[in-house]
């Protein structure tokens, strides 16, 4: 009897079932669980695996540069960074309104990290989500072009409930580019973008070497965005070893610039 069942429940698929099928049993002859309960109990353990499986089978198409979460983000590096508006959007309803994120600031104020923990967030609320380096996505369209698979390129790039393009606006962008980028944001009406950028949006339109085509796609890109600046120190050396020859353990001082030199500026 008992391997005919594991056998049936290999058939059906029900795997889950299968890997509690010897504690359950033992529950139930205990006066644990009744019947019904045993039965609950087992469908539950069947649909506790599957979405385990469906979360990671999300994460992994979601192509994370690191696997970061909103929870492990140390608001406090800077008294600059609005932790509250932060927090409200880890809340999703921009992704459940259809709406996107743009994130901007200086160099390393952790701006990647809170693109990708808003995904990651995403992803365990049940959405697919892409991440990608704009130029990455930019030089995949180009090459569509070359081969004849634009068309699936581009589709594949619409498909995710989130897109997340991560440096944009990093320097100035071709003809081809522009178009390309125009295609996708008008492409993806209605479904959530995050995007990260050295640049405040304001200072994007002088990179689109057509303004028709700048007024165009940014008009539509910024104005159903939630806009977040993150300035302060750079996050980055809370990450990094300590300096065994740092006596006091603090990170160097960081000037801060106003937007416009931001591009412009290293980090310490």
């Amino acid at each position: 009897m008992d391997s005919a069942l594991r056998e049936s429940l290999k058939s059906l698929r029900l795997s889950g079932m299968l890997e509690t099928l010897d504690a359950r049993p033992a529950q139930a002859h205990g006066g644990e669980l009744g019947h019904l309960d045993f039965l609950q109990v087992l469908c539950q353990d069947e649909i506790t695996r599957r979405e385990t499986v469906a979360f990671q089978r999300r994460l992994a198409r979601a192509k994370f540069e690191q696997q970061v979460t909103l929870e492990e983000f140390d608001f406090t590096a800077s008294s600059k960074l609005p932790a509250a508006q932060i927090r409200d959007l880890g809340a999703l309803r921009w992704l459940h309104s259809g709406e996107s994120v743009i994130l901007f600031g200086p160099v390393g104020v952790g701006k990647t990290h809170v693109a990708q923990a808003l995904g990651h967030l995403a992803v365990r609320q049940g959405a697919h989500v892409r991440f990608a380096k704009t130029s990455r996505i930019l030089a995949d369209l180009a090459g569509g072009h070359a081969d004849r698979t634009w068309d699936k390129r581009i589709r594949e790039l619409v498909r995710p409930d989130v897109l997340i393009l991560d440096d944009f606006a990093m320097r100035q962008l071709g003809a081809a580019q522009a178009d390309d980028l125009y295609e996708l944001v008008s492409e993806r009406q209605g479904r959530s973008l995050i995007i990260t950028s050295n640049r405040a949006p304001s200072d994007w339109y002088p990179l689109f070497p057509n303004p028709v085509v700048a007024e165009s796609l940014l008009d539509r890109l910024i104005n159903t965005s939630h806009q977040v600046i993150m300035n302060g120190p750079s996050y980055r050396p809370n990450k990094r070893p300590r300096n065994p020859t740092d006596k006091n353990g603090k990170r160097p001082h960081r000037e801060i610039c106003p937007p416009h030199h931001w591009v412009r500026c290293l980090p310490c």
